[in-house]
């Protein structure tokens, strides 16, 4: 079996905020992240990524098996590169394992996996996307032709409108162990009782209705419901993820490790954020460690019914979307009654105080709102990465030192681009 190898591309930096802190591959939608998707179908291999040079060192700290960015390890024998970027299911990655040394699979017009041989990786000066792309688009022209099923993504709100159809294909292939059955007469099944799964050691409160009537409902373990929810198919609740009278609707994946009420439509909270409280979050992107405050609200849908335009490569264009709702990046934190517009793009370490309007529409990585005000964190990154100290704390967890040393990489990395927003957003208020 050959080794796998997930590779970000230079398209990464259209899904900022979400990939500040991340490969792109770690991105979730459905059940999984592409690289939890890849590791189910290659469970017993090696497996290596290919990522930013900003993000290396965080993410081998974060998984210490990985080889990343290793040249030599890539050059010892066959391996299989994976596009990060391509959704499709552990049914279809296991059907690569048949796949020739010199073969290429494509979706339409985007390779998503190639197997080449160790000596054409001898050549490599080094590894980092730019190099392996670059040799993956010299050696395609050469390889043999495969079509594979799935989606290549090439903007961030394609997870959103991707999340059912992958949820459908994440639930038919994953394995059905330790399952409880929904007998108490008090949790109301509405469908095909065979298209929702819950794990044993999940808890169902009482006055829960399950409907999968337009697709599965997977309840992973530990996951907790309280009553008064309502979960509509397809969706995903994650483990330790905790339910709150909430009304979840279809196409949502929500967690791990999330405590989430209210309503929420087509969305994906990635895990470890918080949406305790009412409110409406719809066709949304919600990064890890990020809390909305109680009635946070976001918009998806225009008064008009036009296209959502959305902030991408520093450039605002047409989604072709109308149902566009927010990007909200790591550690973020929103404080009551904030009021996002569609399409809205908030980055990393954010603090928002609203000042009863709509929020702007950008809210760049390490600035807040203060009473309606777009300004830089008064003190810089430091109070930030405490507040970070403490959430994760109470979670079990640390911030490690490469994913601090990242977060003030990152600060660095956005600070032309906060300083010119703030600059834009001060010229326009007069």
């Amino acid at each position: 079996m050959p080794r796998i190898v997930l590779v970000e591309d230079d398209l990464t930096t259209r899904f900022s905020p979400l990939t500040l802190l991340r490969p792109v591959f770690e991105l979730r939608c459905g059940h999984y992240s592409a690289r939890e998707r890849a590791r189910r179908a290659f469970p017993d291999g090696e497996w290596g990524a290919v990522v930013r040079r900003e993000l290396a060192d965080a993410y081998r700290e974060e998984h210490p098996v990985c080889r990343v960015n290793e040249r030599t390890w890539t050059k010892a024998s066959p391996t299989l590169f994976l596009n990060g970027r391509w959704l499709t299911s552990v049914d279809e990655l296991r059907s690569l394992r048949e796949m020739k040394v010199g073969t290429a699979a494509w979706v339409g017009n985007d390779w998503v996996a190639i197997l080449l041989n160790a000596d054409v990786l001898r050549g490599l000066p080094d590894l980092h996307p730019v190099t392996m792309q670059n040799l993956i688009e010299h050696q395609l022209p050469k390889a043999e032709r495969i079509d594979v099923s799935g989606h290549v993504l090439k903007s961030p709100w394609e997870l959103l409108e991707q999340n059912s159809s992958q949820l459908t294909l994440d639930h038919t292939s994953r394995p059905r162990v330790n399952a409880q059955e929904l007998s108490d007469p008090r949790i109301a099944v509405l469908g095909d009782p065979d298209q929702v799964f819950v794990d044993a050691s999940a808890r169902i409160d009482p006055f829960v209705v399950i409907d999968a009537q337009h697709g599965p409902v997977w309840i992973d373990a530990d996951a907790r419901v309280q009553a008064f929810t309502r979960l509509e198919g397809p969706c995903y609740i994650g483990q330790q993820t905790q339910l709150f009278r909430a009304n979840v609707r279809e196409g949502c994946s929500i967690g791990p490790v999330c405590r989430v009420g209210g309503e929420i439509e087509e969305s994906i909270l990635h895990s470890h954020s918080n949406k305790y409280h009412d409110g409406f979050l719809g066709h949304s992107y919600i990064c890890p460690w990020v809390n909305l405050g109680a009635n946070t609200i976001n918009s998806d849908l225009k008064n008009d019914y036009s296209n959502v335009r959305v902030l991408v490569d520093g450039e605002m264009i047409d989604s072709g979307s109308t149902k566009v709702g927010c990007f909200i990046g790591d550690h973020t934190k929103t404080a009551l009654a904030s009021l996002f517009n569609t399409g809205s793009f908030v980055g990393v370490m954010s603090q928002i105080l609203p000042g009863g309007e709509l929020l702007p529409k950008v809210i760049p990585s390490f600035s807040r709102i203060w009473h309606g005000e777009l300004e830089l964190l008064p003190d810089g990154i430091e109070s930030s990465l405490a507040v970070a100290r403490i959430a994760m704390g109470r979670r079990n967890l640390e911030l490690k030192p490469a994913a601090e040393a990242l977060l003030r990489h990152t600060y660095s990395q956005t600070e032309t681009d906060r300083l010119k927003c703030i600059e834009r957003w001060r010229a326009k208020r007069g």
